[in-house]
Parts: structure tokens; sequence; C-alpha cells
């Protein structure tokens, strides 16, 4: 035992998955020994930065005067109820095991799989990427509240001349600046955040401590340009300090045009604004690679600055509502510095707030994208981004990103691109809440996070109050997004990807068929609803592909196994030599494009694993029904893995050719792994068992377009005929009737379902006995095709030599050597010759020679369909039994002889 490994240890201990992605890019792989930050310092600090931004500093009046504090606290209220809610997911999947650097990407992609977590991943992306140029702008529009050519402070400092171009030229070297640090000094910045995070909080305390302190008084406001283009006289903003009149008329809406970019404000749209600014609630959880005890510390810091941010908020809406007229809120949004004690201190901390949220945002973009460019889920596109320097920091992700946020400035205005990061966000926390709902639903063991304040409850709410929101903010972004969303979802599960990520899909599905499973009572079976049940044992599929499409074919939307025996016995091996093989199998069946399921064993004969096959394959009420065999004769196996266009493109991901990964077929002369009387054993044993055979014959000839999803439309035509009656059974009634004939009946019918084969005639021969009238046996026969819904063409033949044969024999007789073997052979003969005259009539030329090389003009037969007799009991007759199945079936073309125990047919609705 000394030699195993498990994949945890080497997770959690080893460290052998491969490069962490650390949020600030301190350090390298591993992060083992940069994990000394404490939950104040890992998560508070940041989490209460990124949710404070440019917002708690510019826009507190504008949602007061536009909202009123009703509304305001009912925005808040709301905004808050569906951060937390998301919270509550993110802590559940972050204490759910051993948390590595990465982030929220990371835990996700890695609980969820690619499909979900590369998806989530790109708008995470996205929005810390919108976050960024807001932060940006918002840090313009504060520099340009103090020192713009046209705002109304002091001549001395208004040096900075305004318009749309110098704004996106502002923006452009502040964000130069936020590169730069990000790119040389993203070390610097998180040792930085604890001084930054003093100054933003200082600033707060002095602006609360203002509105208490500060006398009444008048505030100038910003000019408004007019509508000639020139600017309006100086208005006057009111502080009252503290009033009841103040707060009377601050409670209601008053909703009217930002002055910023003349729109007018409703609802959904200071919501937008709002939201934004208590976005970052993941912040914490990018520092999974500093923290010590990160399992504790995200749930623990993450709640905390959710509540600490979320009461300074209520006390500034309160503290406004009482002090400052409308006017005052609405038309000047700096409105602190103007009655604050020192308005210098705002200042600092407004700058403070935007370049430690615009770094905050664009370092986070940047861990992300180089997260998403390692596991290398979109291909070449995001290839530079996996460029780092020699001290571990992702420089050309950083580089990609400022590249996205400098276009993302060209909307230039903060209020305009606040609804589009709004909805980004409440995506990406739509995905979160999906995320840990699909987890709880799925009820993996392995699911079981230290945090259990969340249910499926709390995650459905929280996705349905995300789902809501973005459609009240702005419909139209709402529905890009998701679509974005879907489309990156299928892009990824298109591309596939590390499978060892685990798929949270594949739990889902794993539940929901279990449950459905058990629901499957075999006792409520209807013949009405029979379906075939296919196990299709293949020695080597090289050889057998046709076989294997045609199968495929013949389900009917039921189960299909594809089985194999591996021959050895486990005493004496080492290790289990048949669980290394199911990846090729199941490459075998992607390649071939079929729905199966694969089922190996091993066996020390090829009959004992196909009986242990029979037993055990499937489960419940979804078990094999019939079995299937190719026919045991000397021709010599094709390799269709040489010509089949399928088999001849390299496998995806650079992996070795599928067909190196299967032996050449079976050289002539070379011995088998199965003798003809076990072949015949198996046969006797799968009709012991009450499942039904099919043996099938040269299926290698079967046209190309028949066995393709094509909608088998052809320039050729085609027949496919069945023979619903024992051809080796001399006996004077016709057998049709027997449940072994409705069985082909309805085999050759489902086939003809098929798209490939719907334009293929179907004809059902009946043989006359020497006694029966013509045209009898015909018209019994088209009552029961109606009574079953058939559309084929019944045509009635003369017995050949059969006929000359007394009636009375028993229906074994000739399999079971009672007559003599010269007879036996005559009659297979002379069936043999009667199936093929039938199948040259179907052409309009007639027959050819007599080796039956039929000129191609006229209509074909496809697939021969025909009665298989029942193997005889004693076992010495098994090789003469198969002598005369060689016979019967000799150069038919393709043929599959079917026995059937079952019935399958029913005439009732």
């Amino acid at each position: 035992m000394a030699s195993e490994s498990s994949p945890l240890l080497a997770y959690r201990l080893l460290g052998e998955e491969g490069t962490t992605f650390l949020p600030y890019g301190i350090g390298g792989p591993g992060g083992g020994a940069l994990r000394k930050l404490s939950t104040f310092l890992g998560v508070v600090v940041p989490t209460v930065l990124s949710m404070f931004s440019i917002v708690v500093f510019m826009r507190i009046g504008f949602v007061v005067g536009h909202a009123g504090l009703i509304q305001a606290l009912a925005m808040l209220l709301i905004a808050y109820f569906i951060l937390v809610l998301t919270v509550l997911s993110v802590c559940a999947i972050a204490t759910n095991g051993a948390v590595r650097g990465g982030g929220a990407y990371f835990m996700i992609s890695r609980t969820l799989g690619p499909e979900f977590g590369g998806s989530i991943g790109l708008m995470f992306f996205l929005a810390n990427i919108c976050g960024c140029a807001v932060s940006v702008l918002g840090l313009v529009e504060a520099i340009l509240d103090v020192f713009g050519a046209e705002t109304t402070g002091p001549a001395g400092i208004r040096l900075l001349p305004q318009g749309y171009g110098w704004n996106l030229l502002y923006g452009t070297i502040l964000l130069g600046l936020v590169g730069g640090v990000c790119t040389l000094g993203a070390g610097l910045y998180a040792q930085a955040s604890f001084l930054t995070f003093l100054l933003v909080s200082a600033s707060l305390a002095l602006v609360l401590i203002s509105f208490m302190a500060v006398e009444p008084r008048d505030v100038t406001l910003p000019l408004r340009p007019g509508t000639n283009g020139s600017s309006t006289l100086p208005q006057l903003g009111h502080f009252t300090g503290f009033n009841s009149s103040t707060l009377k008329s601050n409670l209601g809406a008053g909703y009217s045009q930002d002055y910023t970019t003349g729109v007018t404000m409703s609802f959904a749209s200071v919501f937008a604004i709002l939201f934004n600014g208590c976005t970052g609630i993941m912040a914490g959880a990018n520092m999974s690679g500093e923290l010590k005890n990160p399992s504790r510390a995200i749930p623990l810091g993450t709640i905390i600055a959710v509540v600490y941010t979320f009461f300074v908020y209520a006390l500034l809406f309160f503290f406004s509502s009482f002090t400052c007229d409308r006017t005052l809120l609405r038309e000047d949004y700096g409105f602190f510095r103007g009655i604050s004690l020192w308005p210098p201190m705002v200042l600092i901390g407004i700058y403070a707030a935007s370049l430690s949220a615009s770094m905050s945002s664009l370092i986070g973009a940047s861990r992300i994208l180089h997260a998403l460019a390692q596991d290398d889920l979109f291909g070449l596109i995001l290839a530079p981004a996996k460029i780092v320097s020699q001290g571990g920091n992702p420089w050309g992700a950083v580089l990609y990103s400022w590249c996205l946020v400098q276009v993302m400035l060209l909307v230039g205005k903060l209020n305009t691109l606040a609804a589009v990061v709004t909805v980004f966000y409440l995506v990406a926390y739509a995905a979160v809440d999906l995320s840990c709902l699909s987890l709880e639903w799925a009820s993996a063991p392995n699911f079981r996070p230290t945090f259990n304040l969340f249910s499926w409850h709390t995650c459905l709410l929280g996705m349905a109050s995300c789902l809501l929101m973005m459609f009240l903010i702005s419909p139209g972004a709402a529905g890009g997004s998701l679509l974005l969303m879907g489309l990156l979802s299928a892009l990824l599960t298109a591309r596939g990807g590390p499978s060892s990520w685990g798929y949270v899909s594949q739990a889902l599905l794993f539940h929901q068929v279990r449950k459905y499973l058990l629901r499957l009572d075999v006792r409520k079976d209807h013949v009405k609803f029979w379906r075939p049940q296919l196990l299709l044992l293949v020695g080597n599929p090289r050889g057998a592909l046709p076989l294997l499409r045609l199968a495929n074919q013949l389900k009917k939307g039921g189960l299909y196994v594809l089985g194999h025996v591996s021959l050895g016995d486990l005493d004496s091996l080492p290790l289990d030599p048949v669980q290394p093989q199911y990846g090729a199998w199941l490459s075998l069946i992607d390649r071939a494009q079929v729905k199966a399921f694969v089922d190996l064993t091993l066996s020390p004969s090829v009959r004992q694993g196909a009986q242990h096959l029979l037993h055990i394959s499937g489960l419940g009420g979804m078990k094999p029904n019939t079995l299937v065999l190719g026919f045991y004769d000397d021709a010599q196996p094709q390799d269709h893995f040489l010509t089949d266009p399928a088999f001849s493109e390299p496998m995806e991901g650079g992996g070795p050719a599928l067909d190196s990964l299967f032996p050449p077929p079976r050289a002539p002369g070379s011995p088998r792994a199965l003798t003809p009387h076990d072949y015949v054993a198996m046969v006797v044993d799968a009709l012991k068992m009450n499942k039904n055979v099919v043996l099938a014959r040269g299926c290698e000839a079967l046209p190309p377009e028949r066995l393709t999803r094509s909608s088998g439309s052809s320039s050729q035509s085609h027949h496919v005929d069945v023979w619903p009656l024992n051809l080796l059974r001399p006996k004077g009634s016709p057998g049709y009737v027997d449940v072994c004939g409705l069985f082909l009946l309805q085999m050759a019918t489902i086939l003809s379902m098929v798209p490939a084969w719907q334009s293929a005639k179907l004809r059902i021969f009946l043989c006359l006995g020497p006694k029966e009238a013509p045209g009898t046996g015909e018209a019994r026969l088209q009552v029961l095709l109606s009574q079953l819904r058939i559309r084929a063409e019944v045509q009635e033949v003369a017995w050949g030599e059969g006929a000359r044969i007394e009636e009375g024999e028993d229906e074994g007789n000739f399999v079971n050597g009672s007559r003599g073997d010269a007879e036996a052979d005559a009659l297979a003969i002379s069936a043999n010759a009667l199936v093929r005259a039938q199948q040259a009539n179907g052409r309009s030329d007639g027959p050819g020679g007599p080796d039956g090389d039929y000129k191609k003009d006229g209509p074909t037969t496809a697939l021969t369909f025909l009665y298989l007799p029942r193997p005889p009991a004693d076992p010495a007759r098994y090789l003469r039994y198969l002598s005369l199945l060689e016979m019967l079936s000799q150069d038919l073309g393709p043929t599959l002889l079917i026995h059937g125990v079952t019935p399958v047919t029913c005439t009732d609705i």
C-alpha cells in the first residue's frame, strides 16, 4: 500500500496540481509560504475598500437627492439583500475543502467544471474591467470638480481644461499610472492597502463629524452648461444642519435630470449606480492564497465587511437627508467638501478610494485573466495573458486588461457605464448562486462546506433576485449578458476542458438519473412501450465498426451497451487490466458517434464473460433484453479504421491515434479466442436468460449512407427484406404470427423509422405451404400489418425444395439431426436460393449470374432479416447448427438472423 497515491494528498500536501494564481502577484507557485494574512488584513480591508470605492464619496447625494430617503434606504436594503445571499453562496463554496490561490474563479471552476467555471470567470473578468473604468472615471470627475477650468472654485486652481477629449486624456493618464503600479508594484499595493483603508476611514469619519459640527451654510453649486453653450449663473445649495423640515422634504422621491449626462433618472438607473458601489464582496475571497485560514477568514471577514459598509452607507443617507436640501444633493455630487471641517481630507479620501478601487479591479481582472489563460480554456486568444515576470507578476494579463479598460473609458460618463457594470456583477452573482444551488441539489457527498448558514432556498432566492434586478435596471444589457454567458458555456462545452476539475452537470445528471431509475418499475412494463435494449459483444472494434453503427440505429431510443470480454484471471494478475481500457472504448464511441455505454469484463473464457455481461449489464429497469453478435465464419475481418473518415483524423488534445489503442484485426489462420462450440453456446445461454438474439452477417457491405445520420436520401432506392418464418422448418402452416416472427417485423419496422433508412422499402415475404391457396396468407398478414401500423409490401413465394419435404416434421428436426444431414443441407441451400432469387427479382433488370453479382441500376436489397431457428438441445449438434446457418445466409449480403422470445407488438392504443 505504500506505493498508492491520492489526488487529495497531492493536492493538499505536495502542490502537484499546478501553478496557483495569486490575486496581487505576490510570490510564485504554491503560495504556501505566503499564507500569513489575518482575517482583518486579508479579507476585511480589501472587501471594504472595494465596496466603498468612489460611490461613498461622490454619489451619496445623488442617490438621496433623486430617490429620497425612503427609496434610498429601500435600494440599500435590496442591494445588500442580494449581496448577502450571494455572500452565503460564496462562503459555502470557499469552505468546501482546501482553498488555494486564485480567488473566486479558482474555487468555482474547480468545483463546477470548466463549462461553468470558465464562463463565470470571464464574466468576473468583464465585471472587473468595467469596474476599473468606473473608478477611473469617478477619479477624473473628482479631480475636475476641484481643478477643472469650468468649476466654481478659486481661480488659482482652475487649471485643467474640460470636455470629452480632455476627460478621456485624463482618464488615460490615470489608467497608465494604475497599470504601471499593477505591473511593477502589485506587492507594494498589497502592503499599502491597510494605509489606504485608514485614509478612507479617516475621511469618512471626518465627514460624519462634519455633519454634526459644521454650522448651517450656503454651498456654491457647480456651473451647468446653458442651452446656447454658455454657463448659467452660479446657484446655491443649503446645508441646514439637523433640521426636521429638511428631512421631511427629502423623504419622497424627486427624480430629475442628471447634471453630468442630461438623462432623466429613475429608480432603476439610480439603483444601478448605488449597487455598483456595493460590489466587491469577493475581494476577500481573491486573497485566498495569502490567508492563514481561508476557510474561516473568508466567511467571517466578508460578513464583517458587508455589515460595516451597510451601516456606513445608512448613516450617510440619514445624515444627508437631515442636513442638506435637495438642490445641494442633486446638483453637487461632491458636496462633502463644501460641508467638511477640512475639505482636503475629503479629497484625500476620494482619491485614495478611487485609486484603491481601480487598482484592485485591474489587478483582480488580470489575475482572473491569467488563470483563464493558464487553464487554456479559450485557446490562443488569451495566450499573451500567460506571460509573467521573473517575480511571478503576470504583466501580460495586466497589459491585456489595461487595453480593455482603455476601451471602456471611451464611454466617458460614470453614470452611463454604471448600469453596464451593475448588470455584469449581477450576472456573476447569479452564476455563483446557481453554482451553489447546483451543488446543493446534486447532493454530492463531497459537498459539505463548514459554513452552514445557507440552503438551496437562499441560493435560489439570490439567483432570482439578481436576475430580476438585472432586467429592471437594463433589459437590453441583461439579455445581452445572459446571451454572452450562454455562448461562452456552449463554447467551452464544445471545446472540452480538464476532466479532472469535475463537472457539476455530471453530478446533477447522476442525481436525476438515479431518481428516475428508481421510479422505473419493471413490474409496470407494458408491451406497447417496449423498445430494444441491446448488448453488442465486440472482440475487436476495428473489424466491427459497421455493426456497431447498425446496432446504434436499431436501439430506437433504448439502452445500447457495447460489451467486450478480456481474457485472463484476476488471481494471477497484479492489477485489473480492464480499467485502463475504458478510456479507449469511450473514445471509440465518441469517434463513431453512437449513443452507447461501455461494459468491459475480465473472464477466463469469452462465454463466461458473456454470461457475466448478460447478468449484470444495465441497472434497474434499463437492462439489455437483446444480445447482438457478429456472425461466426471464416471471413477475413476488415480494418475499418483505415477507411472510415471519422478515424482518419488525429485525436483532439494531441493524444495517440485511436487505431493504435486497439490491436490489428485477426490475421488469416491465427487462433481465435472463441470456439464455434462456445459461440453457439452463447446463443443458447442468452435464450435461457430470456434474451432475444441477433446474429449479424456481412454488415461491412452496408451502404455507407445507411449508417450515417443523414436523411437517407439517395439516388438509388433500397429494399429491406423480412422473412418472418423459419426457412429451416418445412411445415405447411405459415408461422409468421408466432412471437419470433413478430419480433422480426418489429425490428425491421424500427429500422425503417431511422432517418437514414426511411427511403428504403420494406418487403415481407410469405412462403406458401403445399396445400395453401395463393393470397390466403397475404390477406391475413395485411390485416395484421394494418393493426400494427406497419407499412410494407407483402409478397408470397413458393417453398421450392422445402415444399417437397413431407409435412408433419417437428420444428427442430433438421437442426436437431432427426433427419439426415444431406436433407438438412439441401433445405438450407434451397432456402438460401429462394432468398437470393427474391433479392434479384427486386431489380429492374432481373438477376445476373449465379454468383449474385447483379447489375446496380435497379433497387437493391440493403438488408435482409431472417428467422433464426433455436439451437439444438444436444451440444454435440452445435457445429452442425452453425453450418446450417452458414449455408442459409451465404452470399445474401448484409443479413440479420434474429430470434425473439418476448412479445413486442400491441394493437391497442
